[in-house]
């Protein structure tokens, strides 16, 4: 392993790690790049999977009292996301993955634009099941269909007038079992072999300590900070999306 690599894998698990720390989601947003200048595609992609899982697992710990608080709450998002991941990996034979992110990636800019930076936040504070569980849903089709799980729904729970800790009590678990299926399929394809773990050797400690940073500040976000950075996150996601595709 090269130097030049080494330098690449650090940055990407320490950028990723850190996102993951802070809000929950968008490991593959900031860590990929950096990945795939050294990894081949079905590598770095079975990297960050894993990354997102194992730095997912720290940020679990520390809203674990408003999962068991909430659970049915969790479970709406849930169960829907992890039935739809076989939907939309049974999708890719007759729609195209590339047209479809582009066209998440223009409502995420469209909506991260226009809300991340008014003085006041949108706000929806019934009970929604129904759409929750829609949400959800979609999330883990988007998931199997174009490996953006976590838009959808980071778009919904940014409208939520809920506490920065109930918010990512739900992002974090929904994201950790959408990649934990991922890291499943792609072990049983033989992604990890031994390139993958001699670069997993390098990122996983660099990306648990980057997460613990960004734990620490997630703490000392306002609920209202919080809200607003997941807003903002979408715009940065979408524009990664829109980056990649055109890239």
């Amino acid at each position: 392993m090269t130097t030049e690599t080494v330098l690449f894998l650090l940055l990407g698990a320490a950028a990723g790690g850190f996102i993951n720390g802070l809000s929950g989601t968008g490991t593959a947003l900031f860590a990929l790049g950096f990945y795939l200048v050294v990894l081949d595609p079905v590598r770095a992609v079975a990297i960050v999977a894993l990354m997102s899982v194992l730095a997912g697992l720290q940020g679990l710990w520390i809203v674990r009292r408003e999962i068991s608080a909430e659970p049915r709450r969790l479970l709406r998002f849930l169960l829907p996301g992890l039935a739809g991941v076989p939907v939309g990996l049974s999708l890719l034979s007759i729609i195209d993955a590339g047209t479809l992110r582009l066209a998440i990636a223009a409502m995420l800019i469209a909506y991260g634009a226009y809300f991340g930076f008014r003085s006041s936040l949108p706000s929806f504070s019934r009970r929604t099941p129904w759409i929750d569980g829609a949400v959800g849903l979609t999330g883990g089709i988007l998931g199997g269909a174009a490996s953006v799980s976590g838009a959808l729904v980071s778009m919904w729970l940014s409208v939520r007038p809920w506490t920065k800790a109930e918010t990512r009590a739900i992002l974090q678990p929904f994201n950790v079992a959408i990649l934990g299926t991922t890291v499943s399929l792609l072990f049983f394809r033989g992604a990890y072999d031994q390139t993958a773990v001699n670069a997993l050797l390098v990122t996983i400690p660099t990306g648990l300590i980057a997460a613990q940073i960004g734990i620490m500040v997630f703490h000392r976000l306002s609920d209202t900070g919080f809200r607003r950075l997941l807003i903002l996150l979408t715009l940065f996601m979408g524009l990664g999306i829109l980056v990649s595709e055109i890239a």
